[in-house]
């Protein structure tokens, strides 16, 4: 008799760890997320916990590692001529994050109108 019970809790523990289990692990997949958005019950509105600002408001999900190596070839790109600050402006646009700010204003003080002019259109959609 005690070795029946024994085995049904043994049982019992065992699936009530693996639903722990399961429940945990959605939690921290959807706690990785930077893209989760929470509901706001007063004033019924979404706020976004998103640590980049979309341009066309569509989510763009990119690793980290890719973000930093475009970032880091962004950064060297624009350290030469304007053909290669134009080609940086348009990986500051793809990855449209505010880690982008800095290129952006160094596009601003630049000598060439067409890096000023993209520098000044990809800066306006952050406001």
């Amino acid at each position: 008799m005690i070795n029946f019970f024994a085995i049904v809790l043994i049982i019992f523990i065992g699936t009530l760890l693996i639903v722990l289990k399961k429940r945990s692990f959605k939690q921290l997949r959807n706690k990785g997320s930077l893209y989760s958005v929470k509901f706001e019950k007063n004033n019924n509105k979404f706020i976004s916990n998103k640590n980049s600002f979309l341009y066309d408001h569509a989510e763009k999900k990119y690793s980290v590692f890719y973000k930093n190596s475009q970032r880091n070839k962004m950064l060297s790109l624009f350290q030469g001529n304007s053909e290669d600050k134009l080609r940086a402006l348009k990986i500051a646009e793809e990855l449209a994050d505010k880690s982008t700010l800095p290129i952006l204003r160094k596009g601003l003080r630049d000598i060439s109108p067409e890096v000023i002019k993209l520098s000044a259109l990809l800066i306006r959609k952050f406001k």
